[in-house]
């Protein structure tokens, strides 16, 4: 963390750190825990807030305008609420509470508590969860997101978990950014660079934290901090390619939130609706397996798909946008230049709205239309141009998910729908016989990991322009 400015010496303000001290003095077990108190010595009491409400951060330090927009909708515009700021070290030099010197400045703050925890088991001090489900928003403040990890199975989790689902947030910048998404870099066994990670996406340097905080409409996400400054792009390329080859997202599907330093906070509304503050940020999606991601080899993927927010731009998360990208891939460790600029792309099909239209030629499995990021439940759709007509869709499948696919077939032709692996070999068929029978197949995975897959519609007999429509439901 950051030095930063005094802690105003007010009489008052020396009187309450005197009481909170003392109160820490008196818990020998949790010996560790230092608690501060800023403002109102009593918390709102109220029966409801309007949030959730998410300041992402690329830097430790709270960002006034996205901050003072979290206060604003949780409360609703009226009344008072309580912040909870969490750390894992106590600043170095300058004030003992920068994070609520900040917050205190704020219209709508009740009051600021700071806790230093410096161990794991701190996560299940008493005082601590008291203090946090009594607020309205946490927010964890930079340092190193592994020891907030440590805090993963402890009361601690499921007390920021309550102040979310009663309306309120939860936030954090550089290491605090990091904790809150799905996915963490967790950086236990050190800090890794875009270089190292793009030499080898199992570099021992990178590690993960899944299962901790899963807020809504945030689905899949890898957070990333410091990121144009620190050149981070191809580390969370790398993170990205991991996620997916190793099961970790849902869906096949792994983003990635990398917000700038300097100002740089990503809110995120009660209906996942982001708008970006102060610097740039960029989101990443990584939508298919990669061509080489091993332990000891170079990272190798093709089409990573970017969106640039810049100052003032929105980003729907709950209905993710399937155009308005620019690609950029990694060939044997080697990033694309311009990795942090790019045209978006403004005609990329017509997937949209939970449904994928063919487009041809897709007669083979190297020319498949995307299912991959297709909503579950998704419909794809197509026809029998001719006798000899194949379509086929790429999706993914995580280990132990489920696809049911059901195929509606018009009367012009009867086709045939099946199931292939990643190398084109046939694991579920259904071949019912005669114009407009209709076909279905269900398949599991039980494999370690994730995988692509294949689903072929073949013409058996007739064709025509009439359209087929597949139901594709992944659980």
């Amino acid at each position: 963390m950051s030095s930063r400015l005094s802690l105003g010496s007010t009489a008052a303000a020396v009187a309450l750190l005197s009481v909170t001290l003392t109160l820490t003095a008196q818990e020998p077990a949790h010996a560790s825990a230092n608690r501060i108190r800023l403002g109102n010595a009593s918390d709102v009491s109220r029966t409801s807030w309007n949030g959730p409400a998410f300041t992402m951060n690329g830097a430790g330090a709270v960002i006034p305008a996205s901050m003072s927009r979290a206060v604003n909708d949780i409360t609703g515009g009226t009344g008072t609420m309580d912040v909870v700021v969490l750390a894992g070290s106590a600043p170095t030099s300058g004030s003992a509470t920068p994070e609520c010197d900040t917050v205190m400045t704020l219209t709508g703050v009740n009051s600021c508590t700071t806790w230093t925890l410096t161990a794991a088991n701190d996560g299940n001090n008493s005082q601590v969860n008291t203090d946090i489900r009594n607020a309205e928003f946490v927010y964890f403040s930079g340092g190193d997101q592994c020891k907030y990890a440590a805090w993963k199975g402890t009361a601690l989790e499921a007390s920021v978990e309550s102040v979310v689902a009663k309306g309120g947030g939860s936030g954090g910048g550089s290491a605090g950014h990091h904790i809150n998404s799905p996915i963490v870099y967790d950086a236990c066994n050190g800090s890794v660079t875009s270089a190292e990670a793009l030499a080898n996406p199992y570099d021992r340097y990178i590690s993960f934290t899944t299962g901790m905080f899963q807020w809504a409409n945030y689905a899949g996400v890898i957070n990333d901090s410091h990121f144009v400054t620190r050149d981070r792009m191809g580390r969370t390329m790398s993170f990205l390619a991991r996620a997916v080859k190793d099961g970790l997202a849902p869906g096949g599907a792994a983003w990635g939130v990398g917000v700038e330093e300097g100002g740089g906070s990503l809110y995120l509304d009660r209906n996942g609706l982001a708008t970006q503050y102060g610097k740039d940020a960029y989101v990443v999606l990584a939508d298919h397996q990669p061509e080489q991601a091993v332990d000891r080899k170079p990272l190798t993927y093709s089409g990573f798909k970017i969106w640039r927010l810049t100052p003032g731009s929105t980003f729907d998360f709950k209905n993710r946008p399937t155009c308005g990208y620019y690609l950029r891939s990694v060939t044997n460790g080697v990033a694309d230049a311009n990795l942090y600029t790019g045209t978006p792309q403004t005609n990329c099909g017509s997937q949209g709205g939970g449904t994928l239209t063919e487009t041809e030629p897709n007669d083979t499995r190297d020319a498949a239309n995307d299912a991959t990021t297709l909503a579950s439940p998704g419909t794809v759709t197509g026809s029998m141009k001719s006798t000899t007509d194949r379509d086929y869709f790429k999706l993914s499948l995580n280990s132990g998910q489920t696809a049911s696919v059901n195929c509606a077939v018009p009367s012009a032709y009867d086709a045939d729908l099946y199931w292939l692996d990643s190398t084109g070999s046939t694991l579920e068929r259904s071949v019912n016989d005669g114009p407009g029978s209709d076909e279905s197949v269900s398949f599991t995975r039980t494999a370690a990991g994730a995988d692509t897959y294949y689903l072929e519609l073949e013409a058996y007999a007739g064709s025509g322009t009439a359209s087929y429509s597949c139901s594709v439901t992944k659980s």
